[in-house]
Formats: C-alpha cells, sequence, structure tokens
C-alpha cells in the first residue's frame, strides 16, 4: 500500500467518523434549549400565571399563561434556543393590545422534562392547544416554532396563522448555514413547512428580516408562496434574525393584530 493511498484511507476514515458523529449528536446542533427553571410567570409578564399540561406521552410541561379581553388567544412557540422567558417581550406586547397568550416551553426548555425532537415538539404543541380548550386562536411560530406550529394546524386548524422567519424544510435552513454538509441525507427532524403549509386552510402571515443570515430571507418567501393566497407577506427591512425588533417590534406584534381584526369580521 502506498503512502498516498494509506492518507486517502486515513482522511475517508476521518470523514466516516465525523459524519458518524454528526449522525448521533446532530440534535445537540438543531435544539439549544436553555433548560434552567424560570421565575414565576407573573414576575416577568404581568397578569400572568404558572399553567402546566401533559403531553400524550405523559410529560408535564410548564407555560405561561396571560389572560386577555379581546376575544382572542395566541399560542406561541418559540425557536429552537433559550426558553419562555427570552419570549416574553412578545407576550407583554400582544398582552397590551387585550390578547390572551399561552406561551409554551417545549420539553427540555425552561426546566421542562424530557429531550427535543421533531415528534416531541409536536406533541407537545398539541397539549398547548388542547389546554387552551374552545378558543378563537392565532398560533405564532417562531423560525423552528413556525415549523411546530404548521403541523399543529394540519391536526388542530387554527383561526389564523403567523409565522416569523420559517424556512422550508429543516435541510435547507440547514445548508444555509452548513454548506460543507449533506444535511439532508443525515437529518433524523425533518420539519417539511412548505409541503405541509399548502393543505393549511387558515389564513397565513409570514413575518422575515431582509438582512436573516440564519433562515435566509428567499426561503420564509418561498413558505409564502407555498401557502397561496392565503398568505400575506411583512418584510421587514434591515432586521436580522435574532434583532430585538423581531421578537416584539412594531411590525411583529402589528402583523397578529391585522390578522386577529380580518379573522374577527
Amino acid at each position: 500500500m502506498t503512502t498516498l493511498t494509506r492518507a486517502a484511507l486515513v482522511v475517508v476514515a476521518v470523514l466516516l467518523l465525523l459524519l458518524a458523529l454528526l449522525w448521533v449528536f446532530q440534535r445537540r446542533l438543531i435544539y439549544l434549549p436553555d433548560s434552567a427553571p424560570v421565575p414565576p410567570a407573573a414576575e416577568v409578564v404581568p397578569g400572568a400565571r404558572d399553567v402546566t399540561f401533559t403531553t400524550g406521552d405523559g410529560l408535564r410541561l410548564a407555560a405561561w399563561y396571560v389572560p386577555g379581553t379581546r376575544g382572542v388567544t395566541v399560542l406561541i412557540a418559540g425557536g429552537n434556543g433559550g426558553n419562555r422567558r427570552d419570549r416574553a417581550p412578545l407576550a407583554r406586547a400582544l398582552s397590551e393590545h387585550g390578547f390572551a397568550v399561552l406561551l409554551m416551553d417545549y420539553r427540555g426548555y425552561g426546566g421542562n422534562p424530557g429531550s427535543p425532537t421533531e415528534e416531541g415538539l409536536r406533541q407537545d404543541a398539541l397539549a398547548a392547544r388542547d389546554h387552551l380548550g374552545d378558543t378563537r386562536i392565532i398560533y405564532f411560530g417562531e423560525s423552528l416554532g413556525a415549523a411546530v406550529v404548521t403541523r399543529l394546524a394540519l391536526e388542530r386548524p387554527p383561526d389564523g396563522l403567523v409565522l416569523r422567519s420559517p424556512f422550508t424544510d429543516l435541510a435547507a435552513a440547514g445548508r444555509a448555514n452548513y454548506p460543507f454538509l449533506p444535511v439532508r441525507t443525515l437529518l433524523r427532524d425533518r420539519f417539511p413547512v412548505a409541503e405541509s403549509i399548502r393543505r393549511v386552510r387558515a389564513p397565513v402571515v409570514v413575518v422575515y428580516g431582509t438582512r436573516d443570515t440564519i433562515v435566509p430571507p428567499r426561503l420564509s418567501r418561498a413558505v409564502a408562496e407555498a401557502a397561496g393566497e392565503r398568505a400575506t407577506t411583512v418584510e421587514v427591512a434591515g432586521a436580522g434574525h435574532n434583532d430585538l425588533v423581531m421578537l416584539a417590534g412594531d411590525e411583529v406584534v402589528g402583523a397578529v393584530a391585522d390578522l386577529a381584526g380580518r379573522i374577527n369580521q
């Protein structure tokens, strides 16, 4: 065996080992929970209270609920990082507009038990929706949460759907951040948003920032295109994925308020 052949075999072995490690530990790259317990709801969002609900596979999850006066509830599903405390500004802003708000945390986030997976997040969202009972409801999904609520909309149809920085599917978002990896081949969790949104019958608003480098704007626009005539878009000029304006800015809160106005007509 020549030196060149041995070197090539070593390179191949290293690459295979790297791919194997990525396969095994990929969810640690996808889900970035802050698992620390959060403070009582009322200390963070005025008028909020702590609530719990149980998933279909037996996990008891904590969340924050804020009563409202407007007759519409907003179910907030966050992105892949942090916990519900990070979305408190959005809950406060929506509450100030009279909305009731359920700010959920997934399994493994914010002191909740379990470890996140695509199927696990589906069960978490179903439990959160069922906790709210019979109410007019808007689902609000941030980034990964947009995928979660789109799937939820197929099983528990909402009155409206706001998708903030959605991707077409997780592989497309992964390729944007890891262009050197065979992301689509490796992924176990898929989150096919564009495919699912075609079957959602509720009105959809897609909100995205023009300088988003984590979920490129073209992916969010493609989701809106897949939703067809039911979708409207809100473009936040100059905004990146994690900018404050994308959390609780006027354009984001206004998108929810405008949609609520339409479904109440």
